[in-house]
C-alpha cells in the first residue's frame, strides 16, 4: 500500500471534522543564516577574534588563550590528514577561497548548478547546493541514496571532524570545517544538505553563546513561533505522512483500550496522564474506539496533561516537539468533539511542572479510576533531567498507583557514562537527526513547504540541546525495573493494528517486536528511531 491509498479503517468524517482541513504544499525561500558571529562566548576563544578576522588572517603562528596555546593546522594539512574522507565531496581549494567574500561568490554562483551526486563526489567535485524545485522526485531520501550508508552520507563526515576539532580546540580546522559547510549546507537540497545546514547553525551556535542562552532557529518557524491554525494543521498532515509520532500514538491507544479490556464488565472512569508531545491531536482517534466499546465509552474521561515549562526556563526554547505556540488550546476542539460523540471528557493542564511536584493531589487521581500515564518522548528531558531525576520521577509515577504506563522514547546508542565530551554526544545526535529528515525527505516525496520546514527545524533543536541525550531502552527497562514496575506484553490487537497503519507509509518503516522486552521498535531503513514499551506495578516488589 503506498502513500496515496486509503488508510485501513480510515476515520470517519466527524473525526475528520475535528482535524480540519489539510494543508497545501507551497514553496518557501530563506536567506542565508550563515553568520561568522561573536565566540567569546567560549573559553578557548580569545576575545577580539571573531570567524571572519581568524580565516583571513591564517598566517598567524599561534592562537592563544588564558590556558592553551593551539598552533593552527595548514589548510592543506588539515586536508589531507583525513578531515574530508578521499571518497567524500571535496571542498574548493584553500587558501585561494578561503575568505568570506570569496565563499560568498562561490556560493552564489554555484546555487544554480546541479548537484554530481555520488559519481561526482567519487571524482573529486564539491556538491553543488540544489536549486528548488516544487516537485520532488519519488527518489528523493529513497533508500537508493546511500541512506544508511556511512560513505553516502558526506554531512555527517564533515560535522562530526568539526565537533571533534572543537573539543581538541583546534582552530584552524573548526574554521576549514565552518567554511565548507556554509558552503555545502541548505535548506533546498536533500537530507545531507539540509543536515550540513542544521548542523552548522549548531556548531556555530555553542561556539558563540554563552551558557544558558537561549537559541533562535534561523531555519524560519518552529513549534513555538508557528501561529496555532498552520501548527494544528501542519502537525496533522506530518502524521499523514509519516509514522515518526503516529505509530506510537496509535500504540498508547490500542494500550488504553488494552487496559480497559482487563478491567472486565467494571466501568470505572478512566483518567490519562498525558506527558507527552502530541499536542492533543492523537486523542479523538481514542475517543471514537471509546464510543466502540462493549458497553459503551467509560461515565468520566479525564485527561491531564503535564505541560512543558512556559518560564524563561532555557529548556523551553530547546526540547524538540515540546512546545506549541503560546496561544495554542486543543481544549476546546476536543471537547465539542467528545459532547458529539457523547463522551463525558474533563480535560486539565498541570503549568509549569518540577519534578517533585506530582503526586496524586496535584492530578487528583483516586483509587476508584482507571488511570494510565502516557509518557511520549519526554521523560528524558523534563527540567534536563539527570539519569537520577529520570528514576526519581519513575518512583513518583510507581506512587500514583497506575493501571499501566505506556512509555515510549527516542532509542539511541548512548551511555550516559561516557557521552562526557562534546563531540561524542553532538554525533549521536547527528545520527538522530539524520534519520528525521531523511524519512521526512521521502514523507514529503522531495516537495518544499512551510510545514516541511517546521517539522525539520523542530527537530533540529535536538543539535543544540545539551540535555537532550537519550539513553537505550535497555537502559530504560532497568529503571522501570528498578522502581516497580514489570513489563507488559502488548495484546495482537496493538500490535496488527500498528503494522495494518503502517502500509500507509513508505515500505523503508517496519515494525519489530522485540521478544526479550516486549517493545514495539519503530525503525527506518533497518535503525531503530523509537521504542514503545506498557508497565504495569509489580506488587511482588514494591508496595
Amino acid at each position: 500500500m503506498t502513500i496515496g491509498e486509503p488508510e485501513p479503517n480510515p476515520p470517519p468524517d466527524h473525526v475528520l471534522g475535528w482535524m480540519g482541513e489539510s494543508v497545501s504544499y507551497f514553496p518557501t525561500f530563506f536567506d542565508d543564516p550563515y553568520e561568522t558571529g561573536d565566540f567569546s562566548g567560549d573559553s578557548w576563544w580569545v576575545d577580539g577574534h571573531n570567524l571572519e578576522q581568524d580565516q583571513v588572517n591564517t598566517s598567524a603562528n599561534s592562537f592563544t588563550t588564558n590556558t592553551t596555546s593551539i598552533t593552527p593546522v595548514p589548510t592543506d594539512t588539515v586536508v589531507s590528514n583525513h578531515s574530508i574522507p578521499v571518497d567524500l565531496p571535496k571542498k574548493r581549494k584553500l587558501p585561494d577561497d578561503s575568505s568570506p567574500k570569496a565563499a560568498q561568490k562561490n556560493k552564489n554562483r554555484r546555487v544554480n548548478e546541479s548537484d554530481p551526486g555520488p559519481a561526482g563526489a567519487a571524482q573529486g567535485v564539491a556538491p553543488r547546493k540544489p536549486t528548488t524545485h516544487k516537485r520532488g522526485s519519488r527518489s528523493a531520501g529513497s533508500s537508493n541514496n546511500n541512506s544508511n550508508n556511512k560513505e553516502g552520507r558526506w554531512a555527517e563526515q564533515l560535522l562530526n571532524p568539526c565537533a571533534a576539532a572543537i573539543t581538541a580546540r583546534n582552530l584552524s580546522r573548526v574554521q576549514h570545517f565552518l567554511y565548507v559547510l556554509n558552503d555545502l549546507s541548505s535548506l533546498n537540497g536533500d537530507a545531507n544538505h539540509r543536515l550540513a545546514y542544521h548542523g552548522l547553525q549548531a556548531l556555530t551556535h555553542h561556539l558563540s553563546s554563552a551558557p544558558g542562552s537561549s537559541f533562535s532557529s534561523a531555519s524560519g518557524k518552529t513549534f513555538a513561533s508557528s501561529s496555532p491554525k498552520f501548527f494544528r494543521d501542519a502537525l496533522i498532515k506530518f502524521n499523514d505522512i509519516n509514522p515518526w509520532f503516529r505509530i506510537p500514538n496509535n500504540v498508547v491507544n490500542t494500550s488504553i483500550l488494552q487496559i480497559l479490556a482487563e478491567q472486565g464488565n467494571q466501568q470505572t472512569n478512566l483518567h490519562i496522564l498525558d506527558i507527552g508531545v502530541s499536542h492533543g491531536v492523537q486523542w479523538p482517534t481514542l475517543l471514537e474506539e471509546l464510543t466502540r466499546r462493549t458497553g459503551g465509552p467509560p461515565p468520566l474521561v479525564r485527561l491531564t496533561v503535564v505541560a512543558p515549562p512556559t518560564s524563561n526556563d532555557q529548556s523551553r526554547h530547546t526540547t524538540p516537539f515540546a512546545n506549541g505556540p503560546q496561544n495554542y488550546d486543543f481544549s476546546s476542539k476536543l471537547l465539542s468533539f467528545a459532547k458529539d460523540m457523547n463522551i463525558n471528557l474533563q480535560i486539565s493542564r498541570i503549568e509549569n511542572f518540577q519534578l517533585q511536584n506530582l503526586n496524586s493531589q496535584v492530578i487528583s487521581s483516586s483509587a476508584e479510576e482507571t488511570l494510565v500515564v502516557c509518557a511520549q518522548f519526554r521523560l528524558h528531558n523534563l527540567n534536563h533531567s539527570t539519569p537520577d531525576d529520570r528514576t526519581e520521577f519513575l518512583r513518583v509515577l510507581r506512587s500514583l498507583q497506575p493501571k499501566g504506563v505506556i512509555l515510549s522514547e527516542n532509542n539511541t546508542d548512548c551511555s550516559c557514562s561516557n557521552c562526557g565530551d562534546f563531540a561524542t554526544g553532538f554525533s549521536r545526535r547527528v545520527e538522530y537527526l539524520w534519520r528525521f529528515l531523511d524519512s521526512t525527505s521521502v514523507a514529503f516525496k522531495g516537495r518544499e513547504s512551510e510545514e516541511r520546514r517546521m517539522m525539520e527545524a523542530e527537530a533540529a533543536k535536538v543539535l543544540i540541546n545539551v540535555g537532550e541525550m537519550n539513553e537505550r531502552k535497555e537502559k530504560w527497562c532497568e529503571r522501570m525495573k528498578g522502581v516497580g514496575f514489570k513489563v507488559e506484553v502488548f495484546g495482537e490487537e496493538t500490535i496488527d493494528g500498528a503494522r495494518a497503519l503502517l502500509r500507509k507509509y513508505d515500505s523503508n518503516w517496519e515494525i519489530r517486536v522485540e521478544e526479550k522486552d516486549s517493545c514495539v521498535g519503530l525503525w527506518w531503513k533497518g535503525q531503530q528511531v523509537s521504542f514503545c514499551s506498557l508497565w504495569k506495578m509489580d506488587e511482588d516488589r514494591l508496595t
